[in-house]
């Protein structure tokens, strides 16, 4: 077989892959365009329901309401110590909407994080054909060398200091 054979039949270049790459794409954009402005919404609350600074209103929204109608006369509490009824009801309702809201901004989180997953397994298997390609012209490289070595009769490593390990 001659020498031009032998390049022939090596398998892909890198130029060869470069041919055949994908343009890469923004998976975060695409995702961003995609949603709907329902699913804006729940992102948008998921987000900020989920914050400190959420929790810190509700915790003086809360000590305030607990702290007036314990604290200010009788006449000034709306509602009364010890039931807080008015302030449980409106905790249930806030409660009640915002968890299918979360829940809806999670699945859309999610769905967003998968694509990302996908996207960056079509990156790796590229990087690994790519790899794969590098690996064998370094194969070949390594031949033809060994064969120079050979025909300039010199001495030549041993088998195990080819492969990248010093004799012992």
């Amino acid at each position: 077989m001659s020498t031009a054979d032998e390049i022939a039949n090596r398998g892909p270049t890198v130029e060869d892959l470069r041919k055949l790459r994908i343009q890469l794409k923004n998976v975060h954009e695409e995702v961003q365009q995609n949603l709907s402005p329902m699913d804006k919404a729940a992102l948008w609350i998921t987000k900020h329901v989920g914050s400190l600074s959420f929790f810190i209103v509700i915790a003086v929204w809360t000590g305030l309401w607990l702290g007036w109608n314990f604290l200010a006369p009788a006449k000034y509490q709306f509602d009364p110590p010890m039931g807080f009824v008015f302030w449980l009801f409106l905790s249930n309702v806030m409660q009640i909407l915002l968890m299918p809201l979360i829940m809806v901004g999670q699945n859309v989180i999610g769905a967003h994080s998968e694509a990302r997953s996908e996207h960056d397994l079509e990156v790796n298997i590229k990087a690994e054909q790519e790899i794969e390609v590098i690996l064998h012209k370094l194969e070949h490289q390594q031949q033809i060398l060994i064969a120079m070595l050979q025909k300039m009769g010199g001495v030549l490593p041993a088998d195990d200091e080819v492969d990248g390990a010093p004799a012992s």
